[in-house]
């Protein structure tokens, strides 16, 4: 396990506007937002007999929600070549998908405001249940067209091995 080291200088929170995705040992071009990693265990609840007045509560199934990244379109792929592999077109009795290889580990790279990776998230056994080719488009609008992904996924933990970078003081 790794050793945590205390940045004494820094006080402030990290900004939620560096980061980085990488899958398949190589970062996704172009991420501009993902959504928050979120697990909810449900509470289940009991009574012993002699004690009808008041109820116990323990955990039970943990379920970790999906995640959304979004990215500009351009000519890459990834997004599109990645759920294709769960449904393409064209399927039809005795043409299936095979399954294999539709699961991806990805890994979230946090940073801090001077570029150095401070915390990371390893999610495990994604797969894609939604793809957005593209946002809608209007000829009025000013903005950049918007694919997305939905991944589901089987649970996610902070990469211990990244450790608070020592960041320099200036003065």
């Amino acid at each position: 396990m790794a050793q945590f080291v205390v940045n004494a200088q820094r006080f402030d929170p990290y900004k939620n506007f560096k980061f980085r995705v990488k899958w398949d040992g190589r970062y996704v071009a172009g991420v501009s937002k993902v959504s928050a990693l979120k697990r909810t265990t449900e509470v289940v609840k009991h009574r012993e007999g002699g004690d009808p007045s008041s109820s116990r509560k323990s955990p039970g199934r943990t379920e970790f929600e999906a995640i959304t990244l979004e990215r500009g379109v351009t000519h890459d792929r990834e997004f599109e070549d990645w759920a294709g592999r769960v449904w393409t077109v064209g399927n039809a009795l005795g043409a299936e998908m095979s399954l294999k290889n539709f699961r991806k580990d990805i890994i979230l790279e946090l940073y801090n405001e001077a570029g150095q990776l401070a915390v990371a998230y390893k999610v495990y056994r994604c797969w894609v249940s939604e793809y957005q080719a593209q946002a809608d488009l209007d000829g009025n609008a000013n903005a950049v067209l918007i694919q997305h992904v939905k991944l589901e996924n089987e649970g996610w933990e902070r990469d211990t091995d990244v450790v608070e970078p020592s960041e320099t003081v200036l003065g």
